[in-house]
């Protein structure tokens, strides 16, 4: 028969696992991603700039910042735009002056529908399949091919929204602390 102390743990025990389960819940439930899809037609960079060309030598880019093995850089003659849809920046990234991301800004729901629209355009379609739509306050998008991976993550209640068009080829080397994942 149990003792009234290894009963008063038991429902501690319970009441522990419900909260951890409960926080779990929480945590899955505001974090939603579709599974990513094949990029139909991968364009191996950006732009027409190939992954690996050095940017430094071409002069419509600027380097707006220095962090040793890693400089990012924007258009110098025209404001940022994706296709032709306005983004508050676009900014690419080398590592060892090679080009290998790009990070796109944006903000408003109207944007965000025709970002989707270009990036379906351009990467093809998602998944419609029920289940993969995604759903909650942050919705991720992805797209892979072969030499190319492009990310989407809109947060639904703050309507913004980030792009990371990367490198297959240089990801290790972009991972050493360049990871804006945060707005």
């Amino acid at each position: 028969s149990p003792t009234p102390q290894s009963r008063s743990m038991n429902a501690g025990f319970c009441k522990r696992t419900i909260l951890l389960a409960a926080v779990i819940f929480c945590v899955l439930s505001t974090a939603t991603s579709s599974l990513a899809v094949p990029l139909v037609n991968d364009p191996n960079g950006f732009e027409d700039i190939p992954w690996g060309t050095s940017l430094a030598e071409m002069e419509q880019f600027a380097r707006i910042e220095d962090a040793g093995r890693l400089q990012t850089y924007e258009h110098t003659q025209q404001t940022p735009a994706l296709g032709t849809i306005p983004v508050d920046s676009i900014r690419l990234t080398t590592f060892e002056k090679k080009f290998g991301r790009v990070t796109v800004r944006y903000s408003g729901n109207e944007t965000h529908e025709r970002v989707l629209t270009y990036l379906q355009s351009a990467y093809g379609p998602l998944d419609h399949t029920p289940g993969q739509i995604t759903v909650g306050p942050v919705k991720v998008y992805a797209w892979h091919g072969f030499h190319t991976e492009v990310t989407l993550r809109f947060e639904t209640g703050a309507a913004r929204g980030i792009i990371f068009i990367e490198s297959l080829t240089l990801p290790e080397k972009l991972l050493d602390g360049t990871s804006a994942t945060v707005f």
